[in-house]
Order: structure tokens, then C-alpha cells, then sequence
């Protein structure tokens, strides 16, 4: 097989993953240019790889192991890789300026999942949101192109916090009993709420009710300055990043609008309704 079939061979694998698993941000994917969508694939399919492998069913140890073993892959990432996923993110980042070293911020971030770390204030969950979400705007910006990559850089960072926490506060009952609670002890103190890891109730829904609405008035203030890059990317960039963006907009203000649902079951929106903001951010409409 030819370089050339291989590297094709590799996004195509990635693109399946991407289609197969994205199931927000395929739809925002999709709108990019043949070679923009292909570089984002393999960013997603490398970083999907890291998520499931901090999600497992693993052992701790086994998780842990097998994340430095991710480290070390995307470290070495070559077109010669045996994988496909690192053979199409190591022709990504020679095509275009993708800051492949930002995975391993993600990586540690996963890390921190994988050790049950617990945030007591928002500047530590901040950096944990940086870590995970906040290196992945990094690495698509890459992808899109930018005329001012500093100014950038720092509002697609905004916007990564932004999409953690509505991730956040969507999950919060199947984290919460997974274990895993990543609202901070200080927000917490301060409304009068419990939440201890494997139980998904709450003593007092009002005191409940309060938390989530300033836990999302909190991520549409990161929303307000993430989405100022939309105007600094190309109208196809701007479209995509645009569609990702507005469905977690939109499935933050479902969460404000009733909190309790959030311990019933995961807030979710129809494939209907998310092709209809990606539609409208095809046609330039902001989110």
C-alpha cells in the first residue's frame, strides 16, 4: 500500500470513529472543508480514545498504565505508526499548525478522573476544565486557522471551560454516581447541598435548584467571551465551531430552566433539534 492510501486509509478510520461516537460534535464536523474535517477527526478520535480509556471498566492501575502509554504515542506520533489514528494526527500536524502537545494537558486531566480528585474551589475545577476541554478548542484552532492566534487561543480556551461546564453540570447524576463529583466544595457549602459520590439524591431540591443556576450563570459568562472567536474564523470554521457551541448553549439553558430534571436523567437535545443549529450556523446565524 502506497503512503498516500495509508494516510487516506488513516482518515477514513477516524472519520468512522467520528461519525460513529461524536454525537454532539459530528454535527458541527461535517460543516468544515474536506481537509479541516479530517484533521478535527483525528483530533477527536485520538481524544475519544483518552476519554474511554478514563471511563473504562479497567482497574485504576490498568488505567493509568494504559493513559502514559497514550502520552507516549501521541509524543511519537509518525505517518509510519502502525495505528491509523496517529498516522492521520501525525499528517494533521504537519499539514496545519496543530498543537499535538496540547493532549497532554487532556491526558492529565483524565488522570485527575482516574484518582477520584475531588475540586474545592472553582479555580481548581477551572484548571481541570483547561486541562480537558480547554486543550481541545487549542488543538481545533489549530485545524481552523486564525489570523491572531494569541487573541485566539485565549477565547477558544474560554470557550472549552464554557462547553466543560455545561458537560458538567449535564452529567451530574451519572458522575455522581459513578462516583465522581466535580461540582466544588465551596459552591456546595455555600447553597447547602450534599453530594456524595454513588448516591443521586439531594436532601433539599430548592438548595439544588439555586446551585445549578449559578453554576450555569457562571458558564454563560465563559460563554460570552469563548464565543467572541466565532468572529475571528472563516465562515466554514466559524459554522462549525458555531454548531458545537450552540448545542451545549442550548442544552445549558434546559438545565437552568429546570434543574431537577439534571438528577432524573441526562439533558439531552433530539438529532432534529441539533441539525437545525447546525443548520443555522451554516447560514451564519449566531448560536
Amino acid at each position: 500500500m502506497t503512503d498516500w492510501a495509508r494516510i487516506r486509509d488513516a482518515y477514513l478510520e477516524c472519520e468512522r470513529i467520528t461519525r460513529e461516537q461524536a454525537r454532539n460534535f459530528s454535527y458541527g464536523i461535517r460543516l468544515l472543508p474536506g481537509p479541516k474535517r479530517r484533521a478535527l477527526s483525528a483530533v477527536y478520535a485520538f481524544a475519544r480514545r483518552v476519554d474511554d480509556i478514563g471511563d473504562g471498566d479497567l482497574p485504576r492501575d490498568e488505567k493509568l498504565r494504559r493513559l502514559k502509554e497514550a502520552r507516549r504515542a501521541v509524543h511519537a506520533a509518525s505517518t509510519d505508526a502502525a495505528d491509523p489514528v496517529l498516522v492521520a494526527l501525525a499528517d494533521s500536524a504537519a499539514r496545519l499548525p496543530v498543537p499535538l502537545a496540547a493532549f497532554d494537558e487532556l491526558i492529565d486531566g483524565c488522570e485527575a478522573d482516574v484518582r477520584g480528585v475531588r475540586y474545592g474551589t472553582f479555580e481548581e475545577l477551572l484548571h481541570y476544565c483547561r486541562c480537558v476541554a480547554g486543550s481541545i478548542g487549542r488543538l481545533s484552532l489549530g485545524v481552523f486557522g486564525t489570523i491572531d492566534p494569541a487573541t485566539a487561543e485565549a477565547r477558544a480556551d474560554a470557550l472549552g471551560v464554557a462547553l466543560q461546564l455545561t458537560n458538567i453540570l449535564r452529567d451530574v447524576r451519572e458522575d455522581q454516581l459513578s462516583g465522581r463529583v466535580y461540582l466544588p466544595a465551596d459552591d456546595l457549602a455555600r447553597f447547602g447541598v450534599r453530594l456524595e459520590p454513588g448516591n443521586g439524591a439531594v436532601e433539599d431540591p430548592q438548595r439544588w435548584d439555586g446551585l445549578i443556576r449559578f453554576q450555569a450563570a457562571r458558564a454563560e459568562q465563559w460563554y460570552v467571551e469563548g464565543l467572541r472567536l466565532l468572529p475571528m474564523l472563516d465562515r466554514r470554521s466559524r459554522a462549525c465551531c458555531a454548531s458545537m457551541a450552540g448545542i451545549y448553549h442550548e442544552l445549558l439553558a434546559r438545565i437552568a430552566a429546570d434543574p431537577r430534571a439534571a438528577l432524573e436523567q441526562r439533558t439531552s437535545l433530539s438529532g432534529w433539534r441539533k441539525a437545525g443549529v447546525a443548520a443555522r450556523s451554516l447560514a451564519g446565524m449566531a448560536p
